[in-house]
């Protein structure tokens, strides 16, 4: 945010000059920090499509040439025309395998470019720091929509700018060799072509930009609203809601329309100024044969020369209509660019020596999330042993959750200390490596139930496995499946019980060899019997690790060493 200072009386017009030169001064640096963003994104890709394309300039001039041959030839006979045929045939061979190589070479580096950038955005969001604003719908969005605008950048337009700076020059060169004036022509005409290039790249600049802008706006708001779609279903809101997501997507429309309308003009003017360069040649060339030029000839030329710079000059503009036709991709990645780097920033990584010791010490902590008015835990002292079973105790609301996530780094330490064994968790970053987890909504992933319970300890040995079914008491439900462990799921857990996704997440959290485990709300919404064989299981279970358990369940935490009452005075 820029600090502003109000004027002194008569210096309006230099305030003015002053603010008009700041925002400047910012755009630029704004513009600089995208194109090295850009740049670093690109460095995927690689000079192997570039090279396929000015390979395809070369190739163009052998098929040129082989046409002003077989021109030049053809009142002497077959035999003298077919050598000339034969470089037309390669040429144009040539040109279909190498313009076929740039476009999978490019879609290659274009797809590595995303994986990486993709990997860098996924990380970042599962990394951010406690109390992000980042939504599941912005999430989405970024991964998908924002990371596939970067492929036609990298794939496309970074080996057509390459190519379109040397490939004219190229042609210029060749083309000299047989009309020098022919080539001044063209390098004259030049100027006018960029010019409505970067004309038409300026309109429809804005337009992609507002375009892209409200895609990526209606996809998150698509993927949030499907996720909140039980709430919108309860509340009889899905009129409402789908009457403004239709609005949303008219609205897309229209600002589609309007870049596909920028864009047919701006190729219309780029064809225009193209066909009329060539046309100065194709006149200057029979003009010059028939001796009809209005000034003296400055140069002789023969049919076979003429030809040959009549069926090469349309390859002059060739690289830059390629150019002009990705150039939306830059104005699409440049946006994309934008909203990518506005993403939240990692947490910083966490420490690579973990504590030996495993108790937990809380001083004055305080929890407060980012536009909260009240704390989600306030100013709460209390150390743990290690090797204790410990019940946080409260109603919902009182931060029996938020502790929990505040030591697996999902939750902001506004105020206070944590230590770990001794060491501040601000130095480990997070107990997650050396906990097994157990949430309130278990996650269920589609597979087998072998493939749920491996997902904290893949390299588990059957043993160890079996060991964490019978703690769990997993044994009875899958004696009811006919194949047991290699049952499928569905991910949404088809089929599962309340109490047996908590069982299948307990058993999850036993098989980690993690000294620490921590429970929230693992009875909950489970009926007395239920809820009495969880927590005999529990009791069996936390009995050789440190167990911090959230719970508003009076009978669980009368199995714990230790009971935490939250949400009243302490």
């Amino acid at each position: 945010m820029i600090a502003v200072k109000a004027p002194a009386f008569g210096s309006g017009e230099r305030w003015r000059m002053e603010m008009k030169a700041q925002a400047g001064a910012d755009a630029r640096a704004i513009r600089l920090q995208r194109a090295a963003w850009l740049r670093g994104a690109s460095r995927q890709g690689s000079v192997q499509p570039v090279a396929a394309l000015l390979l395809d300039t070369v190739a163009a001039i052998g098929f040129a040439g082989g046409i002003a041959g077989a021109v030049a030839s053809i009142d002497r006979g077959l035999v003298a025309v077919l050598p000339w045929l034969l470089l037309i045939a390669v040429s144009a061979l040539l040109r279909g395998l190498f313009a076929m190589a740039a476009v999978r070479i490019g879609a290659r580096g274009g797809e590595r470019a995303k994986q990486v950038v993709r990997a860098t955005v996924i990380d970042g969001a599962i990394r951010r720091a406690p109390g992000s604003a980042l939504t599941t719908g912005m999430l989405a969005s970024a991964v998908v929509d924002e990371v596939d605008a970067l492929d036609g950048y990298v794939a496309r337009f970074v080996p057509a700018r390459t190519a379109a700076a040397l490939a004219p020059l190229i042609v210029l060169a060749a083309m000299a060799c047989a009309s020098w004036f022919a080539a001044l022509i063209l390098a004259a005409t030049l100027l006018p072509f960029i010019v409505a290039l970067a004309l038409a790249g300026g309109a429809a600049a804005d337009e992609s930009r507002r375009q892209f802008v409200a895609l990526a706006r209606l996809s998150s708001r698509f993927a949030d609203r499907i996720r909140a779609l039980p709430v919108v279903l309860a509340f009889r809101a899905e009129a409402r809601e789908a009457e403004g997501m239709g609005q949303a997507a008219d609205d897309l429309a229209q600002r589609t329309m309007r870049v596909l309308r920028v864009a047919f003009l701006s190729s219309g003017a780029l064809e225009f100024f193209a066909a009329l360069s060539v046309a100065l040649v194709a006149v200057y060339c029979g003009f010059t044969l028939l001796g009809l030029l209005p000034f003296p000839a400055p140069e002789t030329l023969s049919l076979a020369e003429a030809f040959f710079v009549l069926a090469l000059a349309p390859e002059f503009y060739a690289p830059m209509r390629r150019l002009a036709a990705a150039y939306h991709d830059r104005q699409a990645a440049e946006t994309a660019a934008d909203r990518l780097m506005a993403l939240p920033a990692p947490a910083a990584p966490a420490a690579t020596t973990l504590p030996a010791a495993h108790d937990l010490v809380f001083r004055n902590v305080t929890i407060r999330y980012p536009d909260s008015d009240s704390a989600a835990v306030d100013n709460l002292s209390c150390s743990f042993a290690e090797g204790e079973t410990i019940a946080l105790l409260g109603p919902s609301g009182s931060g029996k959750t938020s502790l929990l996530h505040l030591l697996l780094g999902l939750a902001p330490l506004s105020e206070g200390e944590v230590e770990v064994g001794g060491v501040p968790l601000a130095a480990v970053g997070s107990v997650a490596p050396l906990a097994g987890w157990a949430g309130q909504h278990p996650l269920i992933i589609p597979g087998t139930i072998r493939d749920n319970l491996l997902l904290g300890h893949r390299d588990a040995s059957q043993d160890a496995l079996w060991q964490a079914v019978t703690a769990a008491g997993l044994e009875p439900m899958l004696a009811r499946r006919a194949y047991g462990l290699a049952s499928l799921l569905d991910a949404r857990g088809g089929g599962l019980s309340g109490g047996e996704r908590r069982r299948i997440a307990l058993a999850r959290a036993l098989l980690k060899p993690a000294p620490l485990l921590l429970l929230d709300e693992p009875t909950a919404h489970l009926d007395a019997e239920a809820e009495a064989a969880m927590i005999a299981t529990i009791a069996r279970s936390c009995r050789t690790r440190t167990t911090v358990m959230a719970t508003h369940s009076e009978r669980l935490a009368a199995i714990a060493d230790r009971v935490v009452r939250l949400g009243e005075d302490r």
